[in-house]
């Protein structure tokens, strides 16, 4: 995956990880097995349901199994190496395997954004082209923009892996994190960061505020949509297909930014550790079940498959 020259003088790195509280160890490594198992069954159940259910198999649904998928590639690239770092009190990660951690987790962080602005665009299309969103967004179409999610998605994390790992370690090899994220690496650096600080100032910027763009401009159109439905019950149906992407939006985009684009003045490794135990962990846990009690085609589903009948409206 990675062909870059070694310019460092580390051949490991230590993972300072959440906490050193001996006595914290094992209820924190249960409540993250915990949450690790929800996030497992609750993805992967998602993409199941989703897969085998006649009645989801339409754009909305398409997309929502592929975040779900993306939630569980996110969270299993980075928990099961903390709850073993909770359990066996060994932090230590190869220098071959810090950027396979950080390849995937920038990967499919990259896939989430992209992936929310596109629902969001699906959400738009339903709502305010309702007559030829059926010929708009076939298949091939959906088919074709999550390719082009995970394309993107690829080389964004490529280039910020070359540029990251092109740098001389000489120093310290102690990671302030529990995972290999790419602005504690750069404090270990002796090399000259500037141009590293600036991709990863442009491409994290491109993947948020782009995206971000996307999402509030579609919202804008739907609102505005909504507004123009007479009927208060036709108001409430549009919403609902809303709101949960929605809740994940706000939840996903609002960590995100407080995570890299507060001021350096205030900026604290502490406190961004505690934002991406949210992000990447906790998130993909909460997503599944944000839809879950919104989408009334997966509630049927799920009532499908767990043998009872159902109506066959969505």
């Amino acid at each position: 995956m990675l062909s870059m020259e070694n310019h460092s003088k580390v051949n490991e790195f230590i993972l300072v990880g959440l906490t050193d509280a001996a006595e914290l160890q094992i209820p924190l490594f249960i409540i993250f097995t915990l949450i690790y198992l929800i996030t497992l069954l609750g993805n992967l159940g998602m993409v199941v349901l989703i897969s085998l259910d006649s009645h989801l198999q339409n754009p909305m649904y398409f997309f929502l199994s592929n975040l779900s998928l993306a939630d569980f590639g996110y969270s299993s690239a980075i928990t099961p190496k903390v709850i073993a770092g909770f359990l066996t009190g060994n932090k230590v990660i190869s220098y071959n395997e810090c950027p396979a951690q950080m390849f995937f987790v920038m990967v499919f962080a990259s896939v989430d954004c992209f992936l929310l602005a596109v629902m969001a665009y699906d959400h738009h299309a339903a709502v305010c082209k309702p007559l030829p969103y059926g010929m708009t967004m076939i298949l091939s179409v959906c088919i074709r923009l999550t390719i082009g999610v995970y394309v993107c998605s690829f080389l964004q994390s490529s280039i910020n892996i070359r540029c990251t790992f092109h740098l001389s370690f000489c120093s310290s090899n102690v990671i302030n994190h529990f995972f290999c994220d790419i602005p504690p690496l750069l404090a270990l650096s002796c090399s000259d960061i500037h141009i590293n600080v600036m991709v990863l100032f442009i491409l994290a910027g491109f993947n948020v505020y782009f995206t971000l763009l996307i999402i509030v401009t579609s919202y804008v159109f739907i609102f505005i949509a909504i507004l123009r439905i007479h009927s208060s019950e036709g108001r409430h149906k549009a919403f609902s297909t809303c709101a949960s992407h929605l809740t994940a939006v706000s939840i996903f985009y609002g960590t995100i930014i407080f995570m890299y684009f507060q001021p350096s003045s205030s900026h604290s490794m502490d406190t961004d550790k505690m934002a991406s135990v949210f992000y990447t962990m906790v998130i993909p846990m909460l997503n599944p079940l944000i839809y879950s009690l919104r989408y009334k085609g997966v509630k049927n589903a799920f009532r499908k498959a767990a043998g009872r009948k159902y109506p066959l409206d969505i």
